[in-house]
């Protein structure tokens, strides 16, 4: 079965989406859309080194990623506006990359498949390190959902029952790099931050609970993976930026549904 490169796409997505899905839950409770759109970005730089000391790519990224997390995180709060601070780390990180990209040779085709996804390019060894780390991911938010939605949603409550915001933000960063990491092979850096935002976004005005808007975001980020890669593959569009589309409709969508519920 995985030696049809549709089904392998298709199972790319869906696991991308479903490591997306709860995390993309907490970047919307948090107002961090930016700060996930810069650790993909920094991802670039990732994938600069990976080809330059011949490393495992994803490994690249993932480092690279969770650097620029931590660093945003250090650096908040001290002389700049977290907003320029990201958009300072995020453009330096992505020129850098671009840059380093352009010496390495051979790789300006590459670069396309990291910038924007090749998701029918997916293998049975991506296919792996995708499931791996999106059930990860799960598997973290999982463990600490509790305590990270007592952070995100009721700060006061966290505090007064010794939870520490710090601590759960860097569990936040954690997932995050490792989302971008799975997510770069398949949608790209500069889509993986609609991915992490536009679900969560379409869930919410079906949602009655954090839970329920974790598992409808999971359902519209896989329904717009699957959707969008029979759309791409019908019309000979792009997959990663079809996906996204396919996405923005659902939002649409569920954006009138809730008005007409209200």
């Amino acid at each position: 079965m995985l030696d049809d490169f549709l089904v392998r796409a298709g199972l790319a997505g869906i696991g991308t989406a479903l490591a997306a899905a709860p995390l993309g839950c907490f970047v919307v409770w948090r107002r961090m859309a930016y700060f996930g759109d810069a650790t993909a970005h920094a991802a670039l730089l990732g994938v600069a080194l990976s080809l330059a000391f011949q490393g495992p790519t994803m490994l690249g990224v993932l480092a690279t990623a969770l650097i620029m997390a931590i660093l945003v995180q250090a650096l908040s709060g001290r002389g700049l506006a977290e907003d320029t601070l990201l958009g300072v780390l995020a453009h330096a990180a992505l020129a850098i990359g671009l840059v380093a990209v352009s010496f390495i040779s051979g790789a300006r085709v590459d670069l396309m498949g990291y910038l924007f996804g090749d998701i029918l390019a997916v293998n049975v060894y991506d296919l792996a390190m995708i499931w791996s780390g999106a059930l990860a991911v799960i598997a973290l938010l999982t463990w600490r959902w509790q305590r990270l939605l007592t952070a995100t949603l009721n700060p006061d409550l966290a505090q007064s029952s010794g939870i520490s915001a710090r601590a759960e933000q860097l569990v936040l960063t954690v997932a995050l790099a490792l989302t971008v990491a799975v997510a770069i092979k398949a949608v790209g850096a500069l889509l993986i931050g609609a991915l992490l935002i536009i679900p969560p976004a379409a869930a919410r005005p079906l949602a009655r609970t954090p839970e329920a808007m974790a598992l409808i975001t999971a359902v519209i980020g896989a329904t717009s993976a699957v959707a969008g890669l029979g759309a791409s593959f019908q019309f000979d569009t792009p997959t990663g930026p079809t996906i996204v589309c396919v996405a923005a409709a659902l939002f649409c969508a569920t954006s009138v549904l809730g008005r007409l519920r209200a």
